[in-house]
């Protein structure tokens, strides 16, 4: 193990920002797979640190390696802050004064909360509007339009991955432990269980693309025709979405094959659009 004092840190401002911007931190998404996700890119991201802690305890490394290559998922731009709560706790690992369990613990429970405040604010609200001003400006034939879109986009993002990477370090463990205790964490799942559900409801409406364009009312000179979608939309937008998300999460809990809902989807979608009741 390290023969590094209690309070010494061998981790620098230095390693972290490096940390937060490495080809580890930027390729969440390049080496993501089902089984594990982001696993190697993290693993990748804190390695050089890992490095520095188990310089002289070979063993260790290998332990933190495998440790680290479980399960995760998380939006990119956050990775950094948890790859600095990791390894200031594989610091204390390091030196005994932690089981190397509770850095995958921590890991774990960090994941949802983060992604859901993540994913709302860089994928619902960042991008869009970064999307919006950059469109606006290139659809004049402004050369600022990509060069808008990039720099709305990413000036946040790298602030957060640079920010987030030194305050998990600093804040570490001990952190999670008093936010445990004056309920704070409970307070964050809370709120991020809220900005999920609303995130889920916003997807079953926009990624959902059929309607019912079966006409009612239509006369002679086919004035006042009105649809069965149009009606839905008056009732409620996205209320066929919202209709189509509850019932294939009611067949899911009642075990039905995921496969099975796949291709009786696609069957429906086809004798749909064929007989007219699916647009």
């Amino acid at each position: 193990m390290t023969t590094s004092n209690t309070d010494e840190k061998l981790i620098t401002k230095k390693d972290l920002l490096h940390s937060a911007c490495n080809i580890g931190a930027l390729g969440m998404e390049y080496s993501w797979n089902y089984p594990r996700q982001m696993h190697l890119a993290f693993c990748l991201m804190i390695n050089p640190m890992l490095k520095k802690i188990y310089a002289d305890d070979p063993e260790g490394y290998a332990e933190a390696l495998t440790r680290h290559v479980a399960f995760f998922n998380i939006t990119p731009q956050l990775a950094p802050f948890v790859g600095g709560i990791a390894v200031s706790m594989e610091e204390r690992v390091a030196k005994g004064e932690l089981e190397g369990a509770a850095v995958d613990s921590v890991k774990a429970a960090l994941m949802g909360p983060l992604s859901g405040i993540g994913d709302s604010i860089f994928l619902g609200c960042i991008r869009v509007i970064a999307v919006a001003v950059g469109i606006s400006l290139a659809s004049t034939g402004n050369i600022m339009g990509p060069i808008a879109y990039f720099l709305i986009y990413n000036i946040p993002a790298f602030l957060v991955r640079f920010i987030g990477a030194v305050k998990g370090y600093e804040l570490g463990f001990s952190f999670l432990a008093n936010a445990e205790k004056s309920g704070l964490m409970e307070k964050v799942m809370f709120a991020a269980g809220i900005v999920g559900i609303m995130v889920i409801g916003a997807m079953s409406k926009d990624m959902f693309y059929a309607t019912i364009p079966l006409k009612i009312g239509a006369n002679v000179s086919g004035e006042d025709v009105q649809t069965v979608q149009t009606i839905l939309d008056g009732i409620m937008p996205g209320m066929l979405g919202l209709s189509a998300t509850w019932i294939y999460y009611w067949l899911l809990k009642k075990k039905v094959n995921p496969m099975w809902l796949i291709l009786g989807t696609m069957i429906l979608g086809v004798v749909g659009v064929y007989f007219g009741f699916l647009g």
